[in-house]
């Protein structure tokens, strides 16, 4: 892991006691904190960090959200966003290595885990909207 910078490291503990974020969120709750940051720098340090796999990009319609990702290594996880609610949650699972193994051999093509998006129902928004797919 490369070295981490004071800036980076306040961007990791904002990031710990959220569950997802904006740069603009992000840099807004770190000048709350008397963080003096800049929103590019913030999104410098986003952009590392996701490329260390520190943390989640996850893209949507308006931009971005970023969400710290403790699961190391990334082999094994993604992350369900809920259509419903919008609630963001990682998925930790073993079998996803094995469904990331599968792809890179039946069909050349290697998934990015810390970008891995899997949209449907969470079970609250399924259950009020008659759901759809397997219980």
């Amino acid at each position: 892991m490369a070295y981490i910078t004071k800036q980076s490291r306040a961007v990791l503990r904002c990031l710990e006691s959220r569950e997802t974020l904006s740069a603009a969120e992000l840099a807004e709750t770190l000048r709350r904190q008397g963080e003096t940051v800049g929103l590019a720098t913030v999104y410098r340090q986003l952009e590392r960090l996701a490329a260390e796999g520190l943390v989640h990009r996850v893209p949507t319609e308006t931009g971005a959200l970023y969400r710290r990702c403790t699961h190391q290594p990334a082999g094994g996880c993604c992350l369900l966003r809920c259509e419903g609610c919008g609630r963001i949650a990682h998925l930790d699972c073993a079998q996803m290595e094995s469904l990331s193994r599968h792809i890179a051999a039946a069909h050349d093509f290697r998934l990015d885990p810390r970008q891995t998006v899997l949209t449907g129902r969470c079970r609250q928004c399924a259950g009020e909207e008659g759901g759809y797919g397997a219980p």
